[in-house]
């Protein structure tokens, strides 16, 4: 089972499910759990989705790609959410395209020491990403002075902010339904079998 809740498969799917799946497909044109547990409400699927690719893949982002993952990789270990963390952090490591760096990384969030690791602007957004995940009623606007005094745009703090808050969103469905990678292939860079 990949779920707590059904999720109902393509050949099942009436229109309008069908239209979301369709919406919903990875490059490898399958659809993974993480959408597929809205399958009983396409409505939010399409909403997923949408918000996915605007916090992810929009081509109007200017944060680092390979900074992106690393942020949203941080907050699914915050949330101790595996299923974001395996999918993003492969995303994450490809995009490093440097094995040993991105084990010191992978290592230095494990351990939530990302100080060890980063410095300036990144180091930052990394804190940023931190208390904003496990602290939100926390947060005052020195913390984002402090990243602004590195050079990081307003433009750029709001994409960070909406990962952090795509993934804190999407950590709590997928633990909160029992979601696994059951069936799914990881990582969006992932070659389909």
């Amino acid at each position: 089972m990949s779920a707590w809740i059904a999720m109902i498969e393509d050949k099942d799917a009436d229109g309008d499910l069908r239209e979301a799946l369709n919406l919903s497909r990875t490059p490898h044109g399958t659809v993974d759990n993480v959408l597929r547990i809205h399958s009983l409400r396409p409505n939010t699927m399409r909403g997923h989705i949408t918000l996915y690719r605007a916090a992810l893949h929009d081509e109007a982002n200017v944060l680092p790609v390979w900074l992106q993952e690393t942020i949203g990789s941080y907050v699914s270990i915050l949330n101790d959410c595996s299923y974001s963390y395996e999918n993003h952090w492969s995303n994450a490591k490809h995009l490093i395209d440097d094995d040993t760096r991105a084990d010191k990384i992978e290592e230095s969030l494990q351990r939530r020491s990302p100080k060890d690791v980063f410095d300036g602007a990144e180091l930052a957004l990394l804190e940023y990403t931190e208390k904003l995940t496990l602290t939100p009623t926390k947060m005052v606007e020195e913390d984002v002075a402090k990243i602004k005094r590195f050079g990081v745009s307003d433009g750029e703090i709001l994409e960070a902010n909406q990962i952090i808050g795509y993934f804190n969103y999407v950590n709590r469905c997928i633990n909160g339904l029992g979601v696994t990678t059951d069936g799914d292939v990881i990582g969006y860079y992932a070659e389909a079998e």
